[in-house]
This record gives structure tokens, C-alpha cells and sequence, in this order.
């Protein structure tokens, strides 16, 4: 049986009057075949890396012990436990230095990877009362890590929406996580195609229909829509005008009666009459009465198709921000006018990136003067 001999180099890292030494030893770490290693053991020899905690970039011999691992057949699991890495790194840097071959070369990737560390980055530290004002943003407001970024960007204030995110990450306590619409939790859902059921609503206009001037940027194009509460035995109405997102909601009295919803609709959008070309909304039997909206305010009204929610994307977006302040489950019939209002009043409120971190408020009332 033959006998295999690595020579493995591994770096040591001392410091000494602020200084950084690199001390190199040479080891040899001999494997025979007739220790005591289980037959078909592929592992590479054991290496005490005693500085791999103390590396953000792989050392030459962290590369090295890739490639013998690579020769071995080993998985990438195995060889990120090896060298104390994950196995994330060790993916990254066989794809990122890979030869015209395929194939993986630890010598230069290794000098790859010194001409980049020549390339210095100067990483600034944002200031603490800029994050602290940021997070104090967060808090009161309720906005997300771009509109803060944004709306202090005006101020001439930098700081980036990626810096505000790592503080949240970084509190433990999860309080700041629970200022932002998602609480940080990112969910995938499978989509399932679904066909456009009948309804029962007359007369009702698709919204391929729809003109193409009402593309979302013309002023005067609104989308509605209906948010229930706990056991569906309360409603607040929602109205949102495309171009700014200016949001209009206010408690229903009566769940799902199309006709005092017509009604509600129309006292609440008549003093914009003329700021109503189009409404467009989805297929609730809620919006039966639409005819008399659209005769009364002189309107067109368009009906989406069934589970296409996006299509009326800016008051969904809308209702998740609404649903910030008066979650699911929560029976609207609880809160008081004044505190819907004053909800409305906070949305409106928030720097949008679309206008350029202004208010949908001020964007809203700025077609009036």
C-alpha cells in the first residue's frame, strides 16, 4: 500500500505593537493507508487553522485544502467543515475561480484574490445620531428603511436603507422589527392559475377595457377596495388615487350592502369630481351599485379579473399599510373615526420613492393649486 504525503502550509496571525505579523510554518501531516481510517474514507488530513476565525478572505491553505478536496471527491459540506468555513464560501469561491477548463486552480485564486484586497474600499461608518435618528424614524413613523433613507437624503443626511435594515436585524429584542410591514419575515407563496369565474355584478366593463391613459401616472386615476374585519362582521373602504397614492378610507356601516356603499363612495369622492376619470376596482358583489358611482361622479369604472390582485396593485400595497395599524382579526367596530383618520393621515403622510420622497399628501393637493 502506498503512502500519501500532504505538506500543508498554515498561517499564524500575531499582533505586536499594533502591527500585524504573518508568521509561516511548514507542516507535514502524514496519512497512511494502514491507520486506522475507515476503507473509502475520503477526508483530508486534520488541520488546525488557527487563525480561520480570524479571516474574513480564505487563506492560501484554505484554498489548497479545496482543491485536495476537490481531487478527493469529497462533497462541499465536507470540505467547509474541514477548513471552518461555510459551505457558502466554499461554493462562491470554486464558481468564482474557475479556469478555462472548468476546472479549479487554488494557485490562482489565490493571486486573484490578493489583487482584489489591493483595491482599497473605504468603508465609512454612519455617525451614531444619524442611525439613532434613522431608527427614531422608524419607530414613530412606522416607515420602511428606503423611505427613511429618502426622506433624509432630502435633508442632505446620508445613510443607507442596507445600514438601517442591520440595525434591525441587530436588535434582539425584535421591537424595531415590529415598525416594519413585514416584521422582517419573508414569506414565498406558490402561485396557483386560476380562471376568471363568473360574476354576477351587470354590466360590468373589464379592466382590458381600460384606456391606456390610465396607466397609473395620469392624476385622477383611483383604484377601490374593501378591508374586513375579525369574522368579516366589520369593513373599512379604501380609496386610492394611482399617481400620488393618496388614500381615502372610512369605516362601512353596513357590511357589504352595495348600495350604502355606493353612496358612501360617492360623498366621499365628490368634492375630487373633477379628479375622477377612472375607478377601478374588483369583482366583491359590494361593487354591484358601480353604475350609479360612475353616473353620479362621471366616472368610468373597470372590474379586474378574478385573483389578479395585482392589477389593482396600488391600493393592495395600500391596504398592507393600513393593515399595520388595524391588523387581521382586529373588529373595526373597536376603533374609534378619529383613529382611522388618523391612520389615513400616516400613510399619506410617508416619503414615496416614486415622488421622489414626498408625501402622497402633498403630491395629492399639489394638482390643486
Amino acid at each position: 500500500m502506498s503512502t500519501i504525503i500532504f505538506t500543508v502550509t498554515f498561517c499564524t496571525l500575531f499582533v505586536y505593537d499594533g502591527h500585524y505579523l504573518n508568521q509561516f510554518h511548514k507542516r507535514s501531516a502524514k496519512v497512511d493507508s494502514t491507520s486506522n481510517t475507515k476503507k473509502g474514507d475520503r477526508s483530508l488530513p486534520k488541520i488546525n487553522y488557527f487563525c480561520v476565525a480570524m479571516y474574513k478572505q480564505l487563506t492560501s491553505e484554505q484554498r489548497y485544502a479545496i482543491k485536495l478536496g476537490l481531487q478527493a471527491k469529497m462533497t462541499l459540506t465536507a470540505i467547509a467543515q474541514q477548513i471552518c468555513v461555510s459551505v457558502s464560501t466554499v461554493s462562491r469561491e470554486i464558481k468564482r475561480n474557475k479556469n478555462r477548463n472548468g476546472g479549479y486552480s487554488w494557485k490562482l485564486a489565490h493571486e486573484m484574490a490578493l489583487e482584489r484586497r489591493e483595491v482599497v474600499v473605504h468603508n465609512r461608518l454612519t455617525p451614531r445620531p444619524i442611525l439613532q435618528r434613522a431608527l427614531k424614524k422608524l419607530v414613530e413613523e412606522d416607515w420602511s428603511p428606503e423611505q427613511i433613507s429618502g426622506y433624509l437624503a432630502l435633508e442632505g443626511i446620508s445613510i443607507s436603507h442596507e445600514t438601517i435594515y442591520r440595525a434591525i436585524r441587530r436588535d434582539t429584542s425584535g421591537e424595531l422589527a415590529k415598525h416594519c410591514r413585514h416584521k422582517m419575515k419573508y414569506r414565498r407563496h406558490k402561485k396557483k392559475k386560476r380562471i376568471t369565474k363568473p360574476t354576477a355584478i351587470l354590466n360590468r366593463v373589464s379592466i382590458h377595457q381600460r384606456p391606456k391613459e390610465a396607466d397609473g401616472k395620469r392624476f385622477g386615476d383611483w383604484e377601490m377596495d374593501l378591508i374586513l374585519g375579525k369574522q368579516q362582521k366589520s369593513a373599512i373602504v379604501t380609496l386610492c388615487e394611482r399617481s400620488t397614492n393618496f388614500l381615502i378610507m372610512q369605516r362601512l356601516p353596513y357590511l357589504k350592502d352595495s348600495n350604502m356603499l355606493a353612496k358612501q363612495v360617492i360623498d366621499i369622492l365628490l368634492p375630487y369630481k373633477k379628479h375622477v376619470l377612472t375607478i377601478t376596482t374588483d369583482n366583491g358583489s359590494e361593487f354591484a351599485k358601480h353604475e350609479q358611482i360612475a353616473r353620479k361622479l362621471g366616472a368610468d369604472i373597470y372590474f379586474t379579473d378574478s385573483y389578479a390582485a395585482w392589477q389593482k396593485g396600488a391600493i393592495e400595497n395600500t391596504n398592507k399599510l393600513i393593515r399595520q395599524y388595524l391588523p387581521k382579526g382586529m373588529d373595526f367596530n373597536t376603533v374609534s373615526d378619529d383613529y382611522i383618520k388618523y391612520v389615513q393621515y400616516k400613510i399619506n403622510q410617508r416619503p414615496r420613492l416614486k415622488l421622489n420622497f414626498s408625501s402622497p399628501k402633498k403630491a395629492f393637493f399639489d394638482h390643486f393649486y
